[in-house]
């Protein structure tokens, strides 16, 4: 489980590793467009009720993962992330919910966006 920190608040908002990776994404790509758009989810942490969060470039915005490793990236997770944070529903998320591996097919002909730098050992 990584932590979404969100504006001044010293809370995290708790998320799995694998969505948090794809939410970095959509929420990079559109953040560094000027694009604002918001974020909801249901609790699953036994409180009632559900929260939206409004994301905009002004409001600062960590994410912190649990893992060293980068979780491997869906495309079409993200495509499907991407088209509901363009609606004026904005981005519903499920903090439970499975994201299916990438196959290979996608994972191959998917472009390579930057590298990861490595110190040496």
């Amino acid at each position: 489980m990584g932590n979404l920190y969100y504006g001044t608040a010293p809370e995290p908002i708790r998320v799995p590793d694998r969505l948090l990776s794809h939410l970095k994404v959509v929420a990079a790509t559109k953040l560094r467009r000027g694009e604002s758009f918001t974020i909801s989810w249901t609790h699953v942490d036994g409180a009632p009720g559900r929260s939206t969060l409004w994301l905009q470039p002004a409001i600062p915005l960590r994410f912190v993962f649990d893992s060293a490793e980068p979780e491997q990236l869906n495309p079409q997770t993200l495509k499907d992330m991407a088209d509901m944070a363009n609606s004026s529903a904005g981005l519903s998320v499920a903090l439970d919910a499975e994201i299916p591996a990438a196959t290979a097919a996608a994972r191959t002909s998917a472009p390579t966006r930057g590298t990861t730098l490595r110190t040496a050992a």
